[in-house]
């Protein structure tokens, strides 16, 4: 019975010492970083890099640009209104100038036609405006452009990696290892999954910079409205 109790033990040690010589032998687990990763895509990376830099500074710069001309003072045609009114045009020229905002800037040009036919004051009032608006639109269609350009430019990554791949295959001969397949497969799946990425946020700035400036625009026509509303109004 001794020599039975000795015989299990034995067994119990010899599959320990299996387990963990199998532990030891186990491959450990490759971690790596997003940058590591992006610098086997390529040049194409690099790219999709700038793209994404020029995005974000676009989206911020004209963000706040938009974001100030869009202020809407609510006294501000009330107090136009009263100084046409009063015969103050200088008065109403000053507050304007003091308005650094498209709406001021397209109401001024509307005071310094006053006397003339009102048909020459729409059109003037709408000149600036359009000007205005161009001016907000500075740069938004290159958000546009870089939406869709980065995703078929990671496309091309994707071609030239796959190309590289099968190269490195056709060189290999017999001798195919999977290491030569790595490195065109690594930029293949990377530069698309970076052009994708860069052109959906690129797509997304470009629509919120648009909905934004349509809201500038709907309030320069309703100002622009009130003011030749206020010109057809009899002096008091």
């Amino acid at each position: 019975m001794m020599l039975g109790i000795l015989l299990q033990v034995q067994t119990a040690a010899n599959d320990l010492g299996t387990v963990a010589q199998d532990a030891v032998n186990q491959p450990t687990e490759i971690s790596m970083s997003v940058l590591e990763l992006a610098m086997k895509g390529g040049w194409i990376m690099a790219v999709l890099a700038v793209f994404s830099v020029i995005a974000v500074y676009i989206f911020i710069e004209r963000y706040l640009v938009i974001t100030r001309a869009s202020g809407n003072d609510k006294n501000f045609m009330n107090n136009i209104r009263e100084y046409i009114h009063q015969g103050k045009l200088d008065a109403a020229v000053a507050l304007c100038r003091n308005n650094n905002t498209p709406i001021a800037r397209m109401i001024e040009k509307g005071l310094s036609r006053i006397g003339k036919p009102l048909n020459d004051i729409n059109a003037a009032i709408e000149n600036i405006g359009k000007l205005e608006v161009s001016k907000l639109e500075k740069g938004v269609a290159g958000l546009a452009t870089i939406a869709g350009a980065a995703p078929m430019l990671g496309f091309l990554g994707t071609v030239i990696g796959m190309i590289r791949a099968f190269y490195n295959m056709s060189m290999a001969g017999n001798n195919i290892d999977i290491a030569l397949l790595s490195s065109g497969i690594y930029q293949a799946m990377i530069t698309t999954v970076g052009g994708l990425i860069v052109g959906i946020l690129a797509f997304i700035f470009y629509n919120v910079l648009v909905t934004r400036i349509e809201k500038v625009v709907y309030l320069l026509e309703a100002r622009a409205t009130e003011f030749m509303d206020v010109l057809h109004e009899p002096a008091r």
